[in-house]
């Protein structure tokens, strides 16, 4: 199937720079959000992240301004009814996905394929949702997604080959990599991130040592190139506790219960650098 039409559902951080990459590959990009506002503070950040590229001298003016005529902008989900491929990048709750994609199965004709974003939330679940689960798919961009080179692509259970390969071609003229993933909870990538990341928070919880030393350690020590708590503060302690529950629930395990003083941060309004505060203070 030839992909030549792409919508991406939310115009946050990750459906922004989804979109940007695909506008850049070449595609015809509508970038869909609730409200208008969402919309225009996403395609400022695009047309930031591409005067960077401008002022680099890795692309024109020219170039860019292509880049930003592909895309245009949606407030209507009514407006996937002539797109090849939705990508989904709303907020990581299933209720919400399941019913979005209820209502993309509705609206966008019968070849598109349904794509979601979810950094860990069960694909078969999601495309249960849809009359179209051979068609639904996971494809977890990671964050920042124009810098980033690594997409998991997850199959559902009823995920049919031919759509997993048009999806593989796809990744692929967005020079990305793509690696194929079953359905499991937190997939690879946060199955194996998201406990890194608590057992550092319990690290504290338990006062072994500050997060400035537990960071130093991951650094200097494993050659991280960011401390844990660090990078969890990048992502949102609401999103690391979000998915940490997602593994909690899936497989039953007490080993990916969420740290205490993680619960507590996220409570208190503490979620990283996107609030100001969480293991660090920003200035926002």
């Amino acid at each position: 199937m030839n992909v030549q039409k792409v919508m991406v559902v939310g115009a946050g951080q990750m459906g922004s720079g989804i979109a940007q990459v695909c506008a850049m590959a070449g595609f015809e990009v509508i970038l869909h959000d609730m409200k208008t506002e969402f919309i225009e503070r996403g395609i400022n950040n695009i047309n930031k992240n591409l005067q960077r590229q401008v002022d680099k001298e890795r692309m024109s003016s020219a170039e860019k301004e292509d880049v930003l005529n592909r895309i245009s902008q949606s407030v209507d989900l009514q407006n996937a009814e002539k797109v090849d491929l939705v990508i989904e990048a709303a907020v990581e709750n299933m209720e919400i996905k399941k019913a979005l994609f209820a209502q993309l199965d509705e609206i966008t004709p019968q070849h598109t394929i349904l794509a979601t974003n979810t950094s860990s939330l069960p694909i078969t679940e999601i495309a249960a949702a849809t009359k179209r689960p051979e068609k639904v798919i996971g494809m977890h961009f990671m964050n920042p997604v124009p810098v980033m080179k690594l997409v998991e692509i997850i199959r559902g259970l009823a995920t049919a080959d031919e759509v997993y390969e048009t999806i593989e071609n796809m990744t692929n003229k967005l020079s990305k990599v793509p690696v194929e993933v079953n359905d499991f909870p937190g997939f690879v990538s946060n199955r194996i991130l998201m406990p890194m990341i608590n057992e550092a928070i319990f690290t504290v919880y338990e006062g072994v040592a500050t997060p400035e030393a537990i960071d130093d350690v991951m650094k200097l020590g494993m050659n991280h190139p960011m401390g844990p708590l660090t990078l969890a503060d990048f992502i949102g302690l609401d999103t690391c506790l979000y998915i940490m529950e997602t593994l909690h629930e899936g497989f039953g395990d007490d080993k990916y219960r969420p740290c205490p003083l993680l619960r507590k941060y996220v409570k208190a309004g503490w979620l990283g650098r996107k609030s100001g505060r969480g293991f660090y203070t920003y200035e926002t």
